[in-house]
């Protein structure tokens, strides 16, 4: 399974934007598909993410009530809805994928980034 995210982009404070995480050569079926991110000279950090098999989303705390996380399954797509962004959200945005059975996420997507402006 290969997974792309895409959507990054420059936008200014309060602004939304949306990342899409496909995957190809196979699909999100009995997985959970999560979001992270890395800010310059930061740790990567959770962001959210969802449950495929039952369309149940989690989220991290500094995000929460701002991140929309859903999926299509007849594209084989998790969505991160993003509003109310802030100079905090920069960062590289990743998407993985985690078996619900295993504790590791096997695949991850290329990042794609979020520039937030003032």
């Amino acid at each position: 399974v290969q997974l792309q995210a895409f959507g990054g982009g420059l936008v200014q404070a309060g602004a939304s934007l949306r990342l899409s995480c496909e995957a190809s050569g196979g699909t999100f079926s009995g997985y959970f598909v999560d979001w992270f991110r890395q800010a310059p000279g930061k740790e990567r950090e959770f962001v959210g993410g969802i449950r495929w098999s039952r369309d149940s989303s989690y989220y991290a705390v500094p995000v929460k009530g701002r991140f929309t996380i859903s999926r299509d399954s007849a594209k084989n797509t998790v969505y991160l809805q993003m509003n109310s962004l802030k100079l905090e959200d920069t960062a590289v945005y990743y998407c993985a994928a985690r078996h619900v059975e295993e504790n590791t996420h096997a695949y991850w997507g290329q990042g794609t980034l979020v520039t937030v402006s003032s």
